[in-house]
């Protein structure tokens, strides 16, 4: 678990607030009040990236934590597109720019690029930890060696990979197999996103609601296996029976999980919001979780040899 706080030294919350949609699907004042939401419910951790609503979520993350710059942990991401010397500083100084900070309490690497040495890459990063430009970093999307691999390299350089961003919820569960075994032996944190499936596991596409589902061909195709809505139709059913909402319980459910350290939650308003927030003090017992768990398969582990179990 990481060891970090935030500047005044407030312990980091377990749950993080990503900031995809700022300056996307929610304007300035809904991603304000989403903000103060968050801050109510104890959050004190947002995430952004250079990518996101082409630099609109940082300016508006930016300009809602100035006043209390000093108690909110904030990550943003690079290096989407690669993570070469030149495109790192060109991504990480527009981010500055844009968040109006200083430094950064932690800094991902978008996703992994097999094309720039990872000596490059962490020489790069080790420039930033050492002026105060970033406390911390991390990595998203990475295979497990991937992580490995990027933390033998950045040990030379005198940083280390203490967080990871994979996705994970309900129906996509591969991080699994091999992320969260080795998270927990080598004590990183895990922050997964997409807790929801992108709307999918709070059961509104069943009713003929609109989202990312509808709206993008990427995520229609991820999530458009008939067993996972059958899936989300059992959940409904649970969610029901249990007086919560769907989407209450799928957050829960992988904030439950040993080797996570908090899921990312993110929505487009407050109302949206709400149901991810409750799962903060929501407690799944050992049978509510072993229901939950029954609705997808788990997947087989890395060495595939269930004969011998």
């Amino acid at each position: 678990m990481p060891g970090l706080r935030t500047i005044s030294g407030q312990a980091l919350s377990r749950f993080s607030f990503g900031t995809m949609q700022f300056g996307a699907a929610a304007n300035e004042a809904a991603s304000s009040e989403m903000y103060c939401a968050c801050r109510e419910a104890g959050i004190n951790f947002f995430d952004t990236a250079f990518l996101y609503a082409e630099g609109r979520s940082e300016e508006i993350a930016g300009r809602l934590v100035a006043s209390e710059r000093d108690d909110v942990f904030i990550a943003t991401k690079c290096g989407y597109h690669g993570a070469c010397r030149s495109r790192i500083e060109e991504e990480f100084g527009a981010s500055r720019r844009r968040l109006d900070l200083e430094s950064v309490d932690l800094l991902y690497l978008h996703r992994w690029d097999g094309e720039t040495p990872l000596e490059e890459t962490f020489e790069t990063l080790a420039g930033y930890r050492e002026d105060g430009s970033v406390r911390a970093f991390g990595v998203s999307n990475y295979a497990a060696w991937q992580v490995m691999k990027a933390r033998e390299v950045a040990r030379g350089f005198g940083v280390d990979v203490q967080f990871l961003q994979p996705m994970y919820n309900l129906v996509r569960r591969q991080v699994e197999v091999e992320i969260l075994p080795m998270a927990t032996a080598e004590e990183l944190a895990v922050c997964p996103y997409s807790p929801l499936g992108g709307g999918l596991l709070t059961g509104k596409y069943a009713s003929g609601e609109t989202g990312r589902l509808t709206t993008s061909d990427t995520y229609a195709t991820r999530y458009g296996f008939d067993w996972m809505h059958e899936a989300v139709a059992n959940l409904v059913k649970i969610a029901d029976e249990v007086g919560a909402a769907p989407a209450t319980l799928a957050v829960a459910w992988v904030a439950r999980h040993p080797g996570v350290w908090g899921p990312i939650v993110s929505a487009r308003s407050t109302e949206q919001l709400a149901p991810s927030l409750a799962a903060i003090d929501f407690e799944i017992d050992d049978a509510l979780h072993a229901r939950l768990s029954a609705l997808s398969p788990a997947p087989p582990p890395a060495t595939d040899r269930l004969e011998e179990a």
